[in-house]
């Protein structure tokens, strides 16, 4: 999912991740392989320019936006849902190293969302920063329109091999019993 000649984006553990106490904050809760093992979904659009596409749709919106990583799963639903409960609005974006994306809501049971983008072959720039523009409008109160996206019927069967594969590794990157902790952007690194 990388190659040599490019620079991948680097996250940086901060500490544990807190509850917040910012009514206007979106919580970004990646995977355990986003931006480290993997560095591009699984149509390689690079995890930099995702994270930078939802954080500039959370920022238009007027709202801040923190990262965390999850370490101890890599369902999609735990990871928002672990998300939720740690924002200060209590809404975020989970995300899969594969681009598979969700917006979540601490009061929603797990496998209940706002939002979910599961055919994650069909999610570019325009779709992500939609999901931060959305995120953060669920943080200040309001209920916006669901975010448009395109559907394709074979994009299951095109790409269902490889999201396995994605799938199997994002798991071995699993860290059992570790907490969620929390991320900062740091430079690319060099390659």
């Amino acid at each position: 999912m990388s190659t040599a000649t490019e620079n991948p984006l680097s996250l940086t553990e901060i500490g544990p991740a807190e509850r917040g106490t910012r009514p206007d904050e979106v919580v970004i809760a990646v995977s355990p392989a986003f931006a480290g093992f993997f560095t591009r979904t699984i149509v390689n659009v690079p995890h930099a320019e995702v994270l930078r596409q939802l954080m500039a749709g959370i920022e238009e919106q007027g709202v801040t936006s923190r990262l965390i990583r999850v370490w101890d799963t890599a369902d999609l639903a735990a990871i928002a849902h672990t998300g939720a409960k740690l924002s200060g609005s209590g809404i975020c974006v989970g995300l899969l190293s594969r681009g598979t994306t969700m917006i979540h809501q601490k009061d929603l049971a797990r496998l209940s969302n706002l939002e979910l983008f599961p055919q994650s072959p069909l999610l570019d720039a325009e779709v992500f920063r939609g999901i931060g523009s959305n995120a953060a409008q669920y943080a200040k109160g309001e209920s916006p329109q669901p975010v448009p996206t395109r559907n394709d019927q074979m994009a299951r069967p095109r790409w269902q091999a490889k999201a396995a594969l994605l799938h199997l590794k994002e798991f071995e990157q699993i860290r059992n019993g570790v907490r969620p902790v929390e991320v900062a952007l740091g430079a690319p690194v060099a390659g």
